[in-house]
């Protein structure tokens, strides 16, 4: 089986002062996308100019929605770049892909996302995409598919296309120096279920096991490290375990986590980082006990649990990972706005999402309204 890889990944400190010489070498006209919160995106704008590049800029606001997506589109053809590249957390990422996909296809473009459209495949090829990540989370540096919301139909999906894989990934922990505590909480949860959801996937490979393997526990160690304050090398393993996510993710797939989670994001409009780090304990326990009714090895659920004990203490691992989460203060699912009464919606919703595809098990209506109860 082929292993799906960015084109090029620069990884290390310090390893962002040869981004501007990586993206020229891929075109000269430069649509930056950028969050507001990564000052050294002016930096690199600069030099890209002093490589005698053109560059346009481009904000990036909040998560991105199909509206946001449109309106940058309309921006980048007037402009009419050679490469995209996003600097930011996932969610600049997310729109600066998604625009590389569609800013060469014709027509409607939502005819190209899954759920509310047609997955049809891209018929011309995107532009060359460069991410530079300035979180530790959602991989999305590393990974085939970009995340956009649709408000008129209350759900995120996924624009996806193995062509979508980066061109070029720059990824530098100093960006994510001095992340704040919330950010780093929830964009940290979400690379751990990131390399844990593909370890238990369906879709598993012995490729993306051995990814897993090794990025599992250092991310339960890192991201503890953190919750106590900064740490350089902890800063280091999360940027390494969030790129291991993307690759394992984009070959072996996810599961229920991040079925749930993109539902209750489209639907809530919160944080995806903390809806997969408050769902994890519950599909951990789901997924156990549907695997042992059917009776399934239960190998890798004891492996995952051995690492979560290892890192957080004895008992029952569920319990002591959400017993953690707590601790750490992330919010519960009731503060969203979520309700009972919508627990069906979201179990059904779920169901039909890719990511549940991957799931090691089927888990029953019955089974996703209990998760969500849990998390309550």
């Amino acid at each position: 089986m082929a292993l799906r890889l960015p084109g090029r990944v620069l990884t290390g400190r310090g390893c962002r002062a040869q981004a501007a010489a990586g993206i020229v070498r891929l075109g000269r006209r430069v649509l930056l996308v950028r969050s507001a919160s990564v000052g050294w995106s002016d930096v690199l704008a600069e030099e890209l100019r002093g490589l005698g590049a053109e560059v346009s800029l481009w904000q990036s606001r909040g998560e991105p929605d199909l509206g946001q997506l449109l309106t940058a589109r309309a921006h980048a053809a007037a402009f009419g770049p050679e490469v995209v590249v996003a600097v930011g957390g996932g969610s600049a990422i997310d729109l600066g892909k998604a625009l590389a996909a569609l800013i060469p296809a014709a027509g409607d473009p939502v005819v190209h996302f899954e759920v509310v459209g047609e997955g049809r495949a891209l018929e011309a090829d995107p532009l060359p995409f460069v991410a530079v990540p300035s979180t530790s989370g959602t991989g999305a540096e590393a990974t085939k598919n970009a995340v956009i919301a649709m408000p008129g139909h209350g759900v995120k999906v996924s624009l996806r296309d193995d062509r979508m894989l980066a061109a070029l990934a720059v990824v530098d922990p100093a960006l994510t120096d001095g992340c704040p505590r919330g950010v780093t909480l929830a964009s940290g949860l979400d690379a751990v279920v990131q390399v844990i959801e593909p370890y238990l996937s369906s879709r598993a490979t012995a490729e993306t096991d051995a990814i897993c393997r090794e990025a599992i526990p250092m991310g339960l160690a890192a991201l503890a490290r953190l919750m106590e304050g900064e740490s350089a090398p902890a800063r280091d393993d999360m940027a390494h375990v969030s790129l291991s996510g993307g690759i394992a993710l984009a070959n072996a797939g996810l599961g229920a986590v991040h079925g749930l989670a993109g539902v209750l994001g489209g639907m809530t409009g919160a944080a995806h980082g903390m809806l997969c780090g408050r769902l994890m304990p519950g599909v951990l326990r789901a997924n156990r006990a549907a695997a042992e009714a059917a009776g399934m090895d239960l190998r890798r659920f004891a492996e995952v649990a051995g690492w979560i004990n290892a890192a957080y203490g004895a008992g029952d691992a569920a319990a002591v990972l959400e017993a953690r989460i707590d601790g750490w203060g992330l919010a519960r699912l009731g503060s969203t706005g979520l309700v009972r009464a919508q627990f069906a919606e979201v179990a059904a919703g779920a169901a039909r999402s890719s990511s549940m595809k991957a799931n090691p098990v089927v888990l029953s209506e019955a089974a996703l309204t209990e998760i969500l109860a849990g998390a309550m």
